[in-house]
């Protein structure tokens, strides 16, 4: 017996059928195969069929699948690598203020802002200090001292200072103040002390109190100063107006006029190339740090007998800019000139007792030259003469190109030396 196969193709209702079939010949006919390719008389079995329209329903249902998959994939080859999205920058000043803080309790005194607070035991203070304040209150007649600082004020209503005549202190440091109106400050003529530190003014107010002892005008973006501004303020012995926008262009020999008792000038951190005009000769201390200050004229100092403290640190002064008595002054007793461009030792007082020389490009000393007096010992002063030994305690000349020992001839003439930091 041998197996015959037969493959049949039906095309009922457009189907394609294939069915193997499998036929047992007699022993006769064994040694012939018989193909049969005529369609056969009965269906094949069904075992053997494979339904033609369920994968035609399967293959409809796939077909959107395997175009979307398609596309997606030829979408992303085209498609150009996305750039990393940068996030937005952090605002400088927040967007949203803070809300003001809500009211204390009730004061002893009827007339106190319930914003503020008034101690009982101090009823000439206010303190309405760090409290997200955007206007100032009304002040009491009875106050003395007013702390307004770190709020976000922006401008002084005469208003709120109409009653206010007695202050003699008033804080508001750390606000957003642009301007003050002249018919606020005019009328406190018992003021005394004024700090405006880090606001947003343009200009030094003008109409200030004629008592004013102190002004403190620092961090804000002063880059005027109005002619006149300080003319009346014979009692002022304190003016800050470092880190601001203040120029050479800013000043003239009329600009300090009237600031006779003057003692504190501070114009550090700003954008001078020369050193102002017109200082006040009654001056003690001078800052001038952070500018862009390359030389002094020989005799520029001469003018302030009462000179004690100088700072040049941080600007770009030279020896060819230095003349060489510039600071031999008789009361000078603190000179800072570090960070400069210095290659050698100035000359100095024998009443000098700070010397601040560090960070130049000194590269030798040579104590000969600088003593101010004679090198002698102690045996050969006179006991009358014991006071022109040089004073010099302290002094600073490290960040230079020096390298120990520290010269002999150093420590013989400043003898009264306590530290040398090399």
């Amino acid at each position: 017996m041998g197996h015959r196969a037969h493959y049949c193709w039906g095309g009922g209702e457009g189907e394609l059928e294939l069915c193997i079939r499998e036929a047992c010949s007699s022993e006769a006919d064994s040694d012939t195969t018989a193909v049969t390719t005529a369609p056969p008389a009965s269906p094949c079995p069904p075992a053997c069929l494979v339904n033609t329209w369920t994968m035609k329903v399967a293959f409809r249902l796939l077909l959107p699948l395997i175009l979307l998959l398609i596309f997606e994939v030829n979408g992303q080859r085209k498609k150009p690598p996305r750039k990393p999205t940068r996030r937005p920058p952090e605002p400088v000043e927040p967007t949203e203020l803070p809300p003001p803080l809500p009211p204390g309790p009730p004061s002893v005194f009827p007339d106190c802002p319930r914003e503020c607070f008034c101690p009982p035991d101090f009823p000439s203070a206010l303190y309405c200090d760090s409290r997200n304040l955007r206007k100032v209150p009304i002040i009491p007649s009875r106050i003395h001292y007013l702390y307004l600082q770190n709020n976000f004020i922006e401008d002084l209503p005469e208003e709120s200072f109409k009653n206010a005549t007695e202050l003699k202190w008033v804080n508001l440091d750390n606000n957003r103040i642009k301007k003050v109106d002249k018919r606020v400050l005019e009328k406190l003529d018992n003021l005394v002390f004024l700090y405006m530190e880090k606001n947003k003014l343009r200009e030094v107010p003008n109409f200030l109190p004629p008592n004013l002892e102190q002004l403190r005008l620092s961090r804000n973006h002063i880059s005027k100063i109005p002619a006149g501004v300080f003319n009346k303020l014979q009692n002022l012995v304190l003016l800050d107006l470092h880190k601001n926008e203040l120029d050479d262009m800013d000043f003239n020999k009329n600009t300090f006029k009237g600031l006779k008792n003057l003692m504190q000038l501070n114009l550090a951190h700003n954008t001078l190339r020369k050193l102002p005009p017109g200082v006040p000769s009654a001056i003690h201390q001078l800052f001038l740090d952070r500018n862009f200050i390359e030389d002094i004229p020989s005799e520029y100092f001469k003018s302030f007998p009462n000179l004690a403290f100088l700072r040049l640190n941080y600007n770009k002064i030279t020896d060819k800019g230095l003349h060489k008595n510039c600071f031999n002054l008789t009361n000078l007793l603190v000179l800072h000139l570090a960070y400069n461009n210095l290659t050698s030792v100035p000359f100095i007082s024998s009443k000098l007792e700070h010397l601040y020389l560090n960070n130049n490009s000194i590269d030798k000393i040579n104590g000969t030259q600088i003593c101010p007096t004679a090198m002698v010992t102690f045996q050969d002063y006179p006991s009358s003469e014991m006071e022109n030994v040089p004073r010099l305690r302290y002094l600073r000349l490290d960040g230079n190109r020096l390298k120990p020992p520290i010269p002999l001839d150093l420590m013989l003439c400043f003898r009264l030396l306590q530290a040398v930091v090399v």
